[in-house]
């Protein structure tokens, strides 16, 4: 299963609809990649660990930047912190890591919030309308992981007011795409499996 999320497993919401997911379930890694400037000592990492460990769930710290991705497929559940979007696609693909995160996706538990749900998707097209100064590498294949046709855009409530035209971008890109873009508040997530979709409100 794929779960996209705006800022982690934040709410209860989530978290209770999480839960029967992992009966079973052991052993979870948190990978920090997606920051490339401080990595594990990033402020959310903490409180991610403690998310996981409340599904009862033995945490790791990773980072496919050090370790193979392959050492990915030992763990029940493997989830991705925010941070740079273009970074992140960038190392996935200089590390072969593609394969990898698609079998988790298909056959344990995935979780991507922030700059991950851009990048487990189909495009980083959106979010490079937002802040394409991000994109410090170069980046110029835009593709994401294609893991879900779904598209989300995070941190909605708390953007909306923070950049001029939030919304109207969003729309505006949805038209021309002929998409339609989940709006995600900081809370919110996405589980995707099994043909189906489930949105799960804060």
């Amino acid at each position: 299963m794929l779960v996209l999320c705006s800022n982690g497993l934040t709410s209860e919401n989530v978290i209770s609809a999480l839960l029967p997911y992992t009966q079973g379930y052991k052993t979870a890694a948190l990978v920090v990649t997606a920051d490339n400037i401080y990595k594990e000592k990033n402020y959310h990492v903490g409180r991610c660990v403690a998310e996981l460990e409340s599904l009862s769930l033995s945490v790791e710290i990773t980072d496919i930047d050090k370790t193979p991705a392959e050492t990915l497929l030992s763990y029940d559940v493997v989830s991705f912190i925010g941070g740079n979007p273009y970074y992140l696609l960038k190392s996935i693909r200089e590390h072969h890591a593609e394969s990898v995160l698609k079998y988790l996706a298909e056959n344990k538990i995935l979780i991507g919030w922030s700059a991950a749900t851009f990048v487990f998707g189909p495009t980083l097209k959106l979010v490079d309308l937002y802040t394409p100064e991000m994109n410090t590498f170069d980046l110029k294949n835009l593709t994401g992981l294609q893991l879900t046709k779904v598209e989300v855009l995070p941190h909605y409530s708390k953007f909306i007011s923070r950049f001029d035209g939030f919304e109207a971008t969003c729309a505006e890109y949805e038209k021309k795409h002929s998409v339609q873009v989940i709006r995600l508040n900081d809370g919110d997530a996405v589980f995707i499996g099994n043909n189906e979709e489930r949105i799960l409100r804060a």
